[in-house]
């Protein structure tokens, strides 16, 4: 099973934040488990924003980073501040 959180204006867009994708959905990488999530369609199109941060095991990393059974991944957008 992988644990998937969504954060800020995600968690507002789509409604939910988080859910839990079984372990018979192997997803090699973050970016494959993205590409799943936008195929949804409609609103699950914000996954698609060039600058989306995301995090596996609440370590920042890339869309390459490979997952594996077990892990949480967070799904969220850059923050900027003055």
């Amino acid at each position: 099973m992988i644990r998937v959180q969504y954060f800020a204006r995600y968690r507002e867009a789509l409604g939910l934040d988080g859910e839990q994708l079984s372990d018979s959905q192997a997803f090699a990488t973050l970016n494959d488990l993205r590409l799943h999530l936008l195929a949804r369609g409609g609103v699950w199109e914000v996954l698609a924003e060039q600058n989306l941060m995301c995090a596996r095991n609440q370590e920042l990393c890339s869309l390459d980073e490979p997952l594996a059974a077990g892990d949480e991944v967070a799904f969220f957008p850059t923050v900027t501040g003055g």
